[in-house]
């Protein structure tokens, strides 16, 4: 550990730092000026603005020196790899801090998937903290494999300094309604950031969900609930990732209506490994805004220091002294063309990446995939005078709740090229539930899809067009303990294998990264257009607290009323 005595001889000039940026245009996040002068570093820590030598000095002349870039809310597992994997991909990037709220893994197996995560995370390079989840399960609506994960499963977690506070409250429904078990976990985390996630919540049931604590929002979509809920006094979370896209709207909605930017940062929730090398990751958002009228400082403001004042991280967020040196250089302000990371002080290249340590998962987070497998008998829908429909909807994750006729015989559903048939198999193997449902705007043709991923239970869903294929692909899923499967013809074209949790992988990120690519790939040539994530956007059709429908292990939900109907 460097003391303080050597941090401030640097700072005064009397002793050379470490590494010195010369001549760069620093990004001034508190007077939102461009300001050139050097940055000089000792260990992980900015000692100093000004003039300045070092043992190593890097030219930055013309270049533009800003703070590490930080996702405000993400999920681990949407990237099916580990902590360490992660970081890899992300840093060249720009981002070196994560907020997580690992509610998929802990909805598995509960708090030895929390325990294992919380040590992970400690290996890893990228700052990662932690949002306990809140609700877990999300609903009544679904059989999840941990069972109920209470305020006093949480009360030991509390003040380990990785947890910020309380994940997201996706049980909007139950707060307004001042249920108990939700109530008990919000007065525990009393004082410390609460996550929301309320879809569509309006009137004086938001008044009533802020009211309780609840500090902000990445689920909104349209500039009207941007408006509500930065009245009502909600941090806005501007959310780009694979499955919801909602940046565009809400920038818009924002600059439209002559409205702050002080309470709004960028969150990727759930974005996957191939998106991220071809788009970028929290730098894609930044440059998005800037593409679309704001301000470069802003922009950047909303991925680094508006993030760290609404989660408390007061030694990130500026290029000061006292800060971390997690630090970008950029070429320019405009495409965000990184050309340097530092880490902790550290050059991020090749050699730190290759240093990082693999991380190895417990055994108990291995075999987590059990159920009958399932016959065509399982999976019949009933014909009605017109049935319940979930309607996909191109680059959001909500859904249309829709009522009509669709093709049939015998009083029972055939898929075709507009209606695909959706289902979902309890895995945990505690119900042996099995649903099916009509599915109108996934187009995927003689093939099917299956994967242990979907929101939140994390229970087998598959969509197909014929049932010989859906069958084939979820009981492939039990033979490789979770992943993702595509079979047409009744043969497994390609498979992607997620033993830990069935949710992440234990290669490494290239390869994980290039093998979705290739199915995503193969699912495009299926039929599954351009706004439909074939992956990500199944997944988050079991999720009950997503507006309008969806299907879980227990049936055909009506988000909207709560209640099962079909």
């Amino acid at each position: 550990m460097i003391d303080i005595l050597k941090k401030q001889k640097a700072a005064n000039g009397i002793e050379d730092a470490d590494i010195v940026l010369k001549g760069g245009n620093i990004i001034n996040v508190f007077t939102e000026e461009i300001v050139k002068a050097d940055v000089a570093i000792v260990g992980k820590t900015i000692v100093g603005i000004g003039n300045y030598s070092g043992n190593l000095e890097i030219d930055c002349t013309g270049k533009y020196i800003m703070p590490g870039f930080i996702d405000a809310h993400m999920h681990l597992e949407s990237t099916m790899v580990m902590p360490n994997e992660l970081s890899k991909v992300i840093l060249k990037f720009g981002t070196t801090t994560l907020i997580a709220d690992p509610h998929e893994m802990v909805n598995v197996k509960g708090e030895a998937a929390l325990d294992f995560l919380i040590d992970a995370v400690e290996q890893s390079p990228v700052n990662i903290y932690i949002m306990i989840p809140s609700s877990v399960p999300a609903t009544e609506f679904e059989t999840n494999g941990a069972g109920d994960f209470l305020a006093q499963n949480m009360v030991r977690y509390k003040e380990n300094p990785r947890i910020l506070g309380l994940g997201e409250v996706m049980c909007f429904r139950d707060v307004v309604k001042s249920k108990k078990h939700i109530l008990d976990k919000l007065n525990l985390f009393e004082g410390k950031i609460v996550d929301g996630h309320a879809p569509g919540l309006s009137g004086k049931e938001l008044q009533c969900y802020r009211l309780s604590g609840i500090d902000n929002d990445h689920e909104i979509t349209t500039t009207d609930e941007v408006i509500e809920k930065m009245r009502a006094g909600f941090y806005i979370l501007i959310r780009e990732g694979s499955g919801a896209r909602n940046l565009n709207e809400i920038i818009g909605g924002i600059l439209s209506n002559g409205l702050p930017f002080e309470r709004c940062m960028f969150c990727t929730d759930d974005k996957h490994l191939d998106d991220i090398e071809r788009e970028g990751h929290i730098n894609y958002n930044v440059k998005k805004a800037i593409e679309i009228g704001v301000s470069p400082i802003k922009a950047i403001k909303m991925a680094t220091y508006y993030p760290s004042l609404a989660y408390g991280l007061k030694d990130y967020g500026a290029i000061a002294a006292g800060y971390a040196a997690d630090i970008i250089v950029s070429k320019d302000l405009k495409d965000m063309d990184i050309d340097c990371v530092l880490k902790d002080g550290h050059i991020v290249n090749g050699e730190y990446l290759d240093s990082l340590k693999h991380v190895t998962p417990n055994k108990e987070l291995l075999n987590t995939v059990y159920f009958e497998d399932i016959t065509e008998d399982k999976l019949k829908v009933e014909l009605r005078e017109k049935n319940d429909i979930i309607g996909l909807m191109k680059n959001q994750l909500t859904t249309k709740h829709i009522v009509e006729n669709i093709p049939g015989k015998n009083n029972v559903f055939i898929p075709n090229d507009e209606y695909s048939k959706l289902c979902v198999v309890e895995r945990h193997g505690k119900t042996h539930n099995v649903s099916a449902a009509p599915l109108k705007g996934f187009g995927i043709k003689s093939a099917a899809i299956a994967t242990t991923v979907a929101h939140d239970s994390h229970n087998i869903i598959a969509a197909g067009d014929n049932d010989r294929d859906i069958i084939k692909a979820v009981n492939h899923l039990k033979q490789i303990q979770g992943g993702y499967v595509i079979v047409s013809g009744g043969k497994v074209i390609d498979a992607l294998q997620l033993r830990v949790a069935g949710l992440i992988s234990e290669l490494d990120s290239d390869t994980v990264k290039n093998k979705v690519k290739d199915m995503v790939k193969l699912a495009r040539s299926m039929g599954i257009k351009e706004g439909i994530d074939p992956f990500l956007t199944l997944s988050f059709l079991a999720l009950p607290v997503i507006p309008e429908i969806r299907l879980t292990d227990k049936g055909l939900i009506d988000v909207n009323s709560g209640k099962i109907i079909g």
